[in-house]
């Protein structure tokens, strides 16, 4: 029986494989042209699937095709890289190369006249940079004789975008393709859980396809993932339902240890500053590849751009890990609120929360205590998180004890705006939607209910919570607490007054 892969290559005949004809095709008509080409993508992209199929797609053509990957070459001298390169030729040309040096590697593939190679240059960043402008040269005489020989198509691969660290301005890889490998489709994605309901007869509810496609951006490792955790873990279940679905998504955030997501935060931490500005600001920062925090979180797969070409998020799990990462955990401000939370005491006669009661409530903890033990410090004082992030952290440390102690359970919202804080809770079988974010204009604030408002409708949630802090200073008519009927949802504003020099001096 087949299943879902989350490690290396798919395999068709023992993982779930979307075959993808149409950019199959893109690489062979690339090939057939006689292109060098370049293709960059964030890992758990399926690349090495894809490369798979293409070099199956173009051995049926008659092409010969040697794949082979450098990644743990970063360091090596240039003797074993021409080994190797020399052995893989011998295995899957049947040529015999002195390896002495890269010339002579490629004047033996260039002696060849009557066969049609390929060559895949797999991790290509792993290559010693003591040798790869060599290697890249040598390319590029073969590129300009190519009609002369047999070596046909070169296809440097790799997770960052290798057009930006080749510097020769000579060489084809500046002026040829670029071929994507784009993540799934949503129609890709029902198409790959399908075929694991069709050979074994476990079904996903649509909402769960939903939330998947959702929580991933349709990432390939990611749906993969999430699919085989949901029917590894309910394997005896004919269907699995959307509660299933959370505990897994819960289990991804807080209890996953995974090496591609770690990258992710790590680099997420090199620039935070820059990562919490999208976090918790609604500022929109125009996508510009040249800047070095945007160029390197795009290529590690954290940040894209939108349709207006700014900034954003590119999988919502990411963002939903992110805002746990830098969340201020030593401050202690949670055991002081739980000593004297009596979360019943927030509870109407038909258990429905009674909202003005909880936020007063947090407003006398924020007077009392300030947002300052929310923001993180390096180990020279300094703050490393931005005021921002202390206001929307104050008010999950709050929400998130009350929760507790009433027993009740929440979870992120996948789509979410930039600097918002969107949070569903569910307490005493009753949804809410909080939405928490910093004022900066009158025109935000009165989107951001509306925004709210659509979130309830679509997720079928009567009622919205919108927390908006807002400086002591400003006093605007129309700026003001409220409870509203908009869209048929019912939406209560509460707005969290704070003081710049008491609350963050």
């Amino acid at each position: 029986m087949r299943e879902f892969n989350t490690s290396g290559q798919n395999i068709p005949d023992r993982h779930y494989t979307l075959m993808r004809p149409e950019l199959v095709a893109k690489g062979i008509q690339l090939v057939e042209k006689e292109k060098y080409f370049t293709i960059w993508a964030p890992r758990q992209t399926g690349k090495s699937t894809y490369f798979i199929l293409l070099t199956k797609a173009l051995e049926k053509l008659g092409y010969k095709v040697l794949r082979v990957n450098f990644e743990s070459f970063r360091i090596a001298p240039l003797a074993d890289f021409l080994t190797r390169l020399a052995r893989m030729m011998k295995a899957h040309w049947g040529l015999d190369s002195s390896n002495s040096t890269i010339t002579n590697v490629f004047e033996t593939i260039e002696q060849i006249q009557d066969q049609k190679l390929v060559l895949i240059i797999d991790e290509v960043e792993g290559i010693n940079k003591d040798y790869f402008g060599d290697f890249l040269h040598a390319i590029r005489n073969a590129y300009h004789n190519r009609v002369e020989h047999a070596l046909k198509s070169v296809i440097l691969v790799g997770v960052s975008n290798i057009v930006g660290i080749i510097q020769d301005n000579a060489s084809p890889f500046n002026i040829a393709d670029n071929l994507p490998i784009p993540f799934f489709t949503n129609e890709e994605t029902y198409e790959l859980l399908a075929q694991h309901e069709t050979e074994t007869g476990q079904f996903f509810e649509d909402q769960v396809k939903d939330k998947i496609i959702e929580i991933t951006a349709n990432q390939p490792g990611l749906v993969n993932g999430f699919a085989r955790k949901l029917v590894e873990d309910y394997a005896d279940k004919a269907c699995i339902e959307y509660k299933d679905y959370l505990v897994v998504e819960n289990w991804y955030i807080n209890k996953s240890i995974d090496k591609n997501v770690a990258n992710i935060v790590n680099k997420a931490k090199k620039y935070r500053a820059f990562v919490e500005q999208l976090l918790f600001t609604p500022n929109k920062i125009p996508f510009q590849i040249d800047r070095p925090a945007i160029k390197e979180l795009h290529t590690n797969g954290l940040v894209t751009w939108d349709d207006n070409d700014f900034v954003q998020f590119w999988v919502p799990l990411y963002q939903k890990k992110l805002f746990n990462t830098f969340y201020p955990y030593t401050n202690g401000e949670g055991g002081r609120i739980s000593q004297t939370m009596i979360a019943t005491a927030y509870l109407d006669e038909h258990n429905r929360i009674d909202f003005d009661k909880l936020i007063t409530k947090y407003k006398q903890h924020i007077q009392l205590r300030s947002f300052r033990p929310y923001r993180e410090k390096d180990e020279k004082g300094a703050f490393k998180s931005i005021k921002e992030a202390a206001m929307l952290y104050s008010f999950e440390t709050f929400i998130s004890i009350f929760i507790q102690e009433i027993e009740g359970k929440s979870y992120r919202e996948a789509f979410v705006a930039l600097g918002n804080s969107d949070l569903i809770i569910n307490v005493k079988g009753i949804e809410y939607l909080i939405e928490s974010k910093k004022y900066y204009s009158p025109k935000q604030f009165k989107q951001g209910k509306k925004q709210l408002a659509y979130y309830c409708q679509r997720r079928g949630i009567e009622e919205g919570v919108y927390i908006v802090f807002i400086s002591k200073e400003i006093n605007i008519e129309q700026i003001k607490e409220a409870k509203e009927l908009i869209n048929g949802v019912q939406i209560k504003t509460y707005l969290i007054r704070y003081d710049e020099a008491v609350d963050f001096g």
